[in-house]
């Protein structure tokens, strides 16, 4: 791996003539030698790549065979002087048997020979009639290509710390592929040799195949199927090529071209190895051992970083998906009130994005009970920091969704509230603006006791994990329906919610508040009534939190690595300089804050991050952030 984790590997699909080793040779060695151009590490190439998987009984010619061995030696020689791995296929005759192979080549040297477990022989395939399964092979040494290699099922391989294996088309298929052992052996790559034929429906099942085992075993999937070239005569051969890396696709090939393709990204073994620390699926099976290979090449940054690298992280790809979240939010509040016999819900309506996401979350858990939407109380309540925008948004909201609508000024209890305590006039200091959080957040309690009612928590991940809400204040509530969700989401949400609205004022205001600027408005606004107080501006940009968020706590990456990310999604946004600065606020905020996190309310758990102190992340509240600051402080 190289210093942040990764592995350059690649699926190759070249092009090939039926029985012509020399050609297929030709074109092997040069998709080789490309990969090295590219810094690529370990390259597979499809099933039988030298001979041609459509070769009939032509297999059982010696003359076929003698050519398809002379011409892995001219493969194994041509990487004498480079720093790939080559993984490629042909048939071999081991013991009065002849077995489907993939042959592992590099520096010169065939390291060795893995045969191909599952025999296809139904429907249109008949490998059954050639050759043999490779669990009838004992593992042996054998003569190959001017020397003696290893050839084994159970072979697995090292570069640098990383282990692979290999399997071969068929053997993906069965109900326990062979992959499947070997990750639970260890294997953090899997290198598959295919050549699927196409019928309709079969490249989609194919791709969920590949992401369902990289995502079960953790591993990255490399996968490599024969192309242009191979015989039509009853089979089409599309040249699909994948890889995969715990469950997610990460690039596919072009299907149906005649042009040779050379697949390339980067796997990130840091977070395979990441998710088997947090997952004990695969470390508490008992598994064989299996004899490994050593391959002493190097393994460092070479050529570009073959991998998209997304700044929103917690931003879905699709509506369902939105759907999906919002649907557990509501749920989740549905069976709160239900088990609590509630037919309140009281909110505070600020007029900014958490609680206007919140709010159609509360209307949609009372028509799922069928109760009232008048049992709704939306409380807004001005104070010295509210802008007419804010507060005209929250009341359109609230007049438009048909729920009880209560207005609490707080600036003469606040104001009182500062006499009672010594606050001198003029202060803005926290004081000032925690007593701001914590009147409404009794205002809120209170009223929830008139109403037999429960308060619903508006608070989202993001301030929690940034510990940007009022302990005993805005931090408090019955149960908190955003506790689960961070800005970026929120932002994202909101406006799906609005696009998904058919009263054309609930839109608007839903909108207008996405645009407005995150605040949460306990200073007074400027001379033009404006928001004066931007959260962004204090703590920083909340798409940079979230993505420094989701790498710390999700995928455990280090400081180092998460700049290392950061520069390549935000390459136009933010400079190093900027990264490292709110890097930096976000671990000392983070370590500072969990306090707060450890008094959590209840609420739902939708993603794959969360904080609360009872389900997913458990911390002490005075742990020290001395190894991240630390780090983050070498790093300018």
């Amino acid at each position: 791996m190289n210093r942040y984790g990764y592995i350059k590997v690649a699926a190759a699909i070249p092009q090939v003539k039926v029985a012509d080793c020399s050609f297929n040779t030709e074109r092997i060695i040069e998709m080789i030698k490309q990969a090295t151009e590219r810094g690529v590490n370990v390259v597979v190439f499809p099933e039988l790549s030298i001979t041609s998987y459509s070769c009939g009984d032509l297999f059982r010619q010696s003359a076929l065979l003698r050519k398809a061995e002379q011409s892995l030696e001219a493969i194994a020689e041509a990487t004498e002087q480079l720093q790939t791995v080559a993984i490629v296929g042909l048939p071999v005759a081991i013991n009065d048997a002849l077995y489907n192979c993939a042959a592992v080549v590099a520096q010169g040297e065939v390291v060795g020979i893995v045969p191909k477990t599952h025999i296809p022989n139904y429907g249109a395939l008949y490998e059954g009639r050639t050759f043999a399964s490779g669990d009838e092979l004992l593992s042996s040494e054998i003569w190959l290509a001017g020397g003696y290699v290893q050839a084994s099922r159970d072979l697995m391989f090292d570069i640098d710390g990383v282990r692979f294996a290999v399997e071969i088309g068929e053997d993906l298929w069965a109900p326990i592929p062979p992959s499947t052992h070997k990750a639970m052996g260890g294997a953090q790559l899997i290198f598959n040799l295919s050549a699927a034929s196409e019928s309709l429906g079969k490249y989609d099942y194919i791709r969920q195949l590949i992401s369902q085992q990289s995502a079960r075993t953790h591993c990255g999937y490399i996968y490599a199927s024969a192309g242009y070239g191979e015989s039509s005569a009853d089979a089409i051969f599309a040249g699909n090529g994948f890889i995969a890396e715990d469950g997610k696709l990460l690039a596919e090939s072009i299907r149906f071209s005649s042009e040779e393709q050379l697949i390339v990204r980067d796997i990130d073994v840091e977070l395979l190895d990441g998710e088997r620390l947090a997952q004990n699926s695969l470390r508490n099976k008992k598994s064989e051992s299996y004899p490994t290979i050593g391959i002493n090449i190097e393994v460092a940054d070479q050529g570009a970083f073959d991998r998209e690298v997304e700044p929103m992280t917690f931003v879905p790809k699709s509506d369902s998906q939105c759907e999906e979240i919002f649907s557990m939010q509501v749920l989740g509040l549905a069976k709160r009130m239900e088990h609590t016999f509630c037919k309140s819900a009281v909110i505070g309506i600020s007029g900014g994005l958490d609680s206007t996401l919140a709010l159609p979350v509360v209307v949609k858990a009372f028509d799922r009970l069928g109760l009232d939407r008048k049992g709704i109380v939306g409380i807004t309540m001005p104070g010295f920091g509210t802008t007419d925008r804010t507060y005209n948004n929250a009341i359109t909201l609230m007049k438009e969704l048909g729920i009880t609508l209560r207005e609490i000024p707080i600036a003469d209890a606040c104001r009182q509230h500062f006499a009672d305590i010594g606050l001198p006039e003029g202060d803005r200091s926290v004081t000032y603006e925690n007593s701001q959080a914590r009147e409404r957040t009794q205002i809120l309690m209170d009223v929830a006791n008139l109403t037999n009612g429960m308060v619903v928590g508006t608070g989202d991940l993001s301030e929690l994990a940034l510990g940007w809400a009022t302990y005993n204040g805005d931090q408090m509530s019955m149960y908190g329906v955003n506790c689960d969700i961070p800005k970026t989401l929120v932002r994202h949400l909101v406006t799906w919610v609005a696009n998904n609205e058919s009263n054309e004022a609930i839109s608007k205001a839903l909108l207008d508040v996405v645009d407005t600027p995150v605040s949460p408005e306990l200073l007074p606004s400027n001379e033009q009534g404006e928001i004066a107080q931007k959260t962004e501006d204090l703590v920083g940009p909340y798409e940079l939190h979230d993505f420094v968020l989701y790498n710390f706590i999700r995928r455990g990456f280090s400081p180092a690595k998460i700049l290392y990310l950061a520069e390549k999604a935000f390459d136009e946004r933010y400079d190093r300089e900027t990264i490292i600065k709110w890097m930096k606020v976000f671990f000392r905020r983070f370590f500072m804050q969990q306090f707060k996190r450890s008094a959590l309310p209840d609420g739902p758990k939708v993603g794959s991050v969360s904080l609360s102190a009872r389900g997913d992340w458990r911390m002490v509240a005075d742990a020290s952030a001395s190894v991240w600051m630390e780090e983050c402080e070498k790093l300018n």
